[in-house]
């Protein structure tokens, strides 16, 4: 058995407009922007959070919990581009711009999307963005977090 390795296999766009996030179509997709050549290599982020309800009770002698309300916490780090078209995350994720952030994974990165890919659908409201300081040696880089504004889809298929 071999291990996949992530490189060239991930594919981020934003989309303004799904009308069914577990079952986003090929032409939503389309219509969507490709950020995926502008985020760095470690730059998504998309943690899951799950809180912990306690359900131990005045007899317990051990504290016992159960898996409680989940949450994710989208943080994409973005090169700046030196002209308009390729600098568009930054000027399309301002605060409080809402849309869609589809995530794919798996897949090399230059395959169209088709119908029976597998897909995350985060609905999602922009903060402010976060202007990395400058380094030697690094392009220069934002980070856009995001918050869920509807619960994700982190199983959708594409129709």
């Amino acid at each position: 058995m071999a291990d996949v390795i992530n490189d060239g296999k991930t594919r981020v766009y934003w989309v303004t407009s799904i009308a069914d996030i577990s079952a986003p179509t090929v032409a939503e997709l389309d219509a969507g922007s490709d950020f995926t050549e502008r985020i760095t290599p470690d730059g998504l982020s998309i943690p899951a959070e799950t809180a912990d309800v306690d359900n131990s009770s005045l007899a317990s002698t051990f504290t016992t919990m159960r898996a409680g309300r989940r949450s994710y916490s989208p943080e994409v780090t973005f090169k700046r581009g030196d002209d308009a078209s390729t600098d568009l995350p930054w000027t399309t994720l301002t605060y409080q711009t809402q849309g869609y952030l589809v995530v794919r994974r798996i897949l090399a990165y230059d395959t169209a999307w088709a119908s029976s890919q597998d897909v995350e659908v985060y609905p999602v409201e922009c903060g402010e963005r976060n202007t990395i300081p400058p380094a030697p040696n690094e392009v220069a880089k934002f980070t856009s977090v995001m918050k869920l504004r509807a619960e994700p889809n982190t199983s959708a298929v594409v129709a």
